[in-house]
């Protein structure tokens, strides 16, 4: 079993607080994913969970089979780092080999590996080829695969989409639900929202180096949408006075004749939407609009930057 906790931690370099307050709790078994964008601090991050460098405030705990443990044992764990770290003029072959010593591996446990996730991979054929023969997204493959050839119960994945073309996202995505399902633990750091969308069981968003959200999707979404949204249509148009009568309780966009998109007000129910819609016009659809994490994400760090701007206005003045 495997537990990491982090307390208030921060992280300054010169005068940029790259990580602020932050506090985060990471099960055995699930897929956590850091979002933000450029500079949020999400990289920082995870050089503080791996051992790298360590928090000028705050603390990282963590529980491993049992014991407390001031750092990752590095049997136990796969980095993928965002500075890349194989050796461009050897072989994947070697490069691979070479890793598979530095975990621990036999070297009979490091030819099966190697068979096994070069082939799952699709680099089998490249094996004997220089890491500077191959495409960008062959040279994510492989670094992938050091990351899991030795079997680790925590993979640290600092950007692992990056360079990989939809089919390789997709197939990619697919062997970390699989490793999830045999009970690894998965910390990664991604831009690919829709994917982060269908993989991640719990989610942190940052922004700047503090924290905008977190929790699972639902609760995320929740946390950056506090507002319903629904798309309603009637049998025929609406008179304008009626729709007028909406005003007080949610927001009307048409979307044509007879569609509209509704925001219902703070303070306003459901069921009084309901009643209101039904002296409009005969009602004929109506659904909730869940928006997608990508357009949640970037209204909120729109919104968080706003804020961060008007703050620091404030204080200047």
């Amino acid at each position: 079993m495997l537990r990491i906790s982090a307390d208030q931690i921060e992280k300054s370099y010169s005068t940029v607080k790259a990580v602020n307050g932050i506090s985060f709790e990471v099960q055995s078994g699930q897929i956590f994913a850091l979002l933000g964008p450029n500079g949020a601090g999400k990289s920082s991050l995870i050089r503080m969970l791996v051992g790298l460098t360590r928090p000028d405030a705050g603390e990282i705990s963590i529980e491993y089979k049992g014991e407390k443990l001031s750092t990752l044992p590095q049997r136990c764990y796969g980095y993928l780092p965002e500075d890349r770290g194989l050796y461009l003029d050897r072989t994947v072959r070697q490069n691979l080999s070479y890793i598979g010593k530095l975990r621990g591996m036999s070297a009979t446990d490091i030819s099966e590996a190697l068979l096994y996730w070069c082939t799952r991979l699709d680099v089998l054929e490249k094996m004997d080829d220089n890491l500077t023969k191959l495409s960008k997204g062959n040279q994510q493959k492989v670094q992938l695969i050091s990351c899991v050839m030795h079997k680790p119960d925590l993979l640290i994945l600092d950007e692992p989409f990056s360079g990989l073309d939809p089919v390789n996202q997709e197939h990619v995505l697919s062997i970390l639900t699989e490793l999830k399902q045999g009970g690894t633990t998965v910390i990664l750091s991604a831009h690919q929202m829709a994917l982060i969308e269908r993989l991640a069981d719990q989610m942190l968003l940052l922004n700047k180096g503090k924290l905008v959200a977190q929790g699972s999707l639902s609760e995320v979404s929740r946390q950056l949408d506090p507002q319903q949204w629904f798309e309603v249509s009637f049998a025929q148009q609406p008179q304008t006075e009626a729709l007028q009568l909406l005003s007080a309780i949610a927001a009307t966009k048409l979307i044509d004749d007879h569609k509209f998109q509704l925001t219902l007000a703070p303070g306003s129910s459901v069921s009084q939407l309901l009643q209101q819609l039904s002296s409009v016009a005969e009602l004929t659809d109506f659904s909730r609009i869940q928006p997608s994490l990508h357009q949640l994400y970037l209204a909120a760090v729109q919104q968080h930057n706003q804020q961060t701007t008007a703050d620091a206005e404030g204080v200047a003045a």
